[in-house]
């Protein structure tokens, strides 16, 4: 499979997760259709309808093949996500989609915290990529499984903080809701929470 290819393949499967439109007012985002919000599109210009504003009317106008496009040029080439381990991008893409640069701060922070030196800003510069690789080159799964480790922490942070987003770490019924289950995606089976260990986690909720 050649690089385009499988970036491309991951946009796909990021637009498959993000699911259709939504406009749900407890989301910061907005206006929401295949992970592309309503911010996103006035930031890019993408007038859909033609009526000269961009408006929650034009994020329903959105295309799946619009939405794979936009991750592809301004969520993964832009971002210098590309020139990351491999092994990584799938999921430091996935997470930028979902927090922008958070993600990257999500990646520098759990660097720092392996010994390497760099600055948190959300950039990917030389900096980053250079420990990044030297991080990925010492044990692959590891970096991998940690990151994916770092998104669910910072998930469960955020819903710490923020009353109206827990319900995006839980479903109605108590359970792992989509960010949690998202974040675990991307990390290997054995690291999984277990649903004990999850109510444990979020028993402080109500």
């Amino acid at each position: 499979m050649t690089a385009s290819i499988r970036v491309r393949q991951i946009a796909e499967d990021i637009v498959a997760r993000e699911g259709g439109y939504v406009n749900d007012p407890d989301d910061p985002g907005g206006a929401t259709k295949y992970g592309v919000t309503v911010h996103t599109m006035r930031r890019l210009g993408l007038d859909l309808d033609g009526n000269g504003a961009v408006d929650a009317s034009d994020v329903r106008h959105l295309s799946r093949a619009q939405a794979v496009e936009i991750f592809m040029q301004h969520y993964f080439l832009r971002p210098r996500i590309a020139e990351l381990p491999e092994g990584l991008q799938a999921s430091v893409f996935d997470m930028y989609v979902n927090a922008g640069s958070n993600a990257v701060k999500i990646l520098q922070q759990l660097l720092v915290d392996m010994g390497e030196t760099l600055d948190v800003d959300g950039a990917i510069g030389p900096l980053t990529i250079a420990a990044t690789a030297r991080a990925f080159a010492r044990n692959p799964a590891l970096t991998i499984d940690a990151y994916g480790i770092a998104r669910r922490n910072y998930y469960f942070r955020l819903a710490d903080q923020r009353p109206a987003s827990r319900k995006y770490a839980r479903t109605r019924a108590g359970g792992k809701g989509g960010w949690i289950k998202r974040a675990e995606e991307f990390i290997s089976p054995r690291f999984h929470m277990t649903e004990a260990q999850f109510r444990a986690r979020v028993s402080a909720w109500g």
